[in-house]
């Protein structure tokens, strides 16, 4: 229902052709929902991206804050664990259905973290192509005031917190967050969990980036660790095999066809999803728009 309902609200925006149409929806029904995953972090679900969240005697860090209506919900979530304020904001990317709420937690005097170019990118107006939708550059308060171009560790409630780039993925400026002692990884939107993914070629985002992204996540995941999709429920090193597994089977049946000359229609005719379409075909983008999508990315 969520993927469902985020899929019109980008289409809204598209069709309104302004940033952020979030502002319009009604969000009084949305319910803020938090699973425990260790001794200090947790997964939390709303309406947009995934929350991580890391609560102990240090700080409260939060891993990308959804929509701006959303914040006082959000708040009073982290207050029913703790009554400390939010210390740091880390943002896995750019977009404002991860992004939108940090406006208000910059006013409240969170530190934001990201990659380099999501500060680029918040900082100016923007186009999504895929859904034709302008961005607006948004206000000091809501950007980044720590950026990093590689790495960047934190120490932070008896946890190493290693966040790290992955080039060219979902987006130009994606960060995956890794909470090593807790065996718990945010892998923002290089995951969806059990719905066919979103990647913005406009934003430099790449099908084969995303892959990648992945291959590196399997290399460090164990059996037992938990893994937060930008958007689906909460993954393990199986799910993501499958999700990398998925990706891999369609993307090389969509490159074979543009090699050979084949146009959309002609893609499109030939379901190159068809097995997978019970699965991962119901949610945010359904397998027409995917494939859709796939071949833009690919042809590029």
């Amino acid at each position: 229902m969520r993927a469902t309902r985020l899929l019109l609200i980008f289409f809204g925006a598209a069709t309104l052709f302004t940033a952020p149409a979030f502002a319009q929806q009604d969000f009084s029904k949305v319910e803020i929902k938090t699973e425990k995953l260790s001794a200090t972090t947790y997964m939390m679900t709303g309406e947009g991206g995934n929350l991580g969240l890391s609560i102990g005697e240090d700080a409260v860090f939060v891993i990308d804050d959804q929509f701006a209506p959303l914040t006082p919900k959000i708040n009073a979530a982290i207050a029913q664990l703790t009554k400390k304020p939010i210390k740091f904001v880390l943002n896995t990317h750019w977009h404002f259905d991860h992004t939108g709420g940090n406006e208000n937690m910059g006013k409240a005097g969170a530190l934001i973290v990201a990659h380099e170019n999501v500060r680029r990118r918040m900082s100016a107006e923007g186009f999504i192509e895929f859904f034709g939708m302008k961005t607006k550059a948004e206000p000091t308060v809501a950007l980044p005031v720590v950026t990093f171009t590689q790495d960047l560790t934190f120490h932070i409630n008896g946890d190493e917190v290693h966040a790290y780039h992955v080039a060219n993925a979902h987006t130009d400026g994606d960060a995956i967050v890794h909470f090593k002692n807790s065996d718990v990884i945010h892998m923002g939107d290089t995951f969806f969990n059990k719905l066919y993914p979103f990647i913005d070629t406009s934003s430099g985002g790449k099908v084969d980036g995303v892959i990648a992204a992945v291959d590196q996540v399997l290399k460090i995941a164990g059996d037992n660790t938990k893994i937060i999709p930008g958007h689906g429920p909460l993954g393990s090193k199986a799910d993501l095999k499958a999700y990398r597994d998925m990706l891999a089977t369609v993307s090389t049946r969509i490159k074979a066809q543009i090699e050979d000359g084949k146009k959309l229609e002609d893609v499109l005719a030939a379901k190159p999803t068809a097995e997978f379409d019970d699965v991962w075909g119901k949610g945010f983008l359904t397998p027409k728009k995917w494939v859709e999508m796939m071949y833009s990315n690919l042809k590029n």
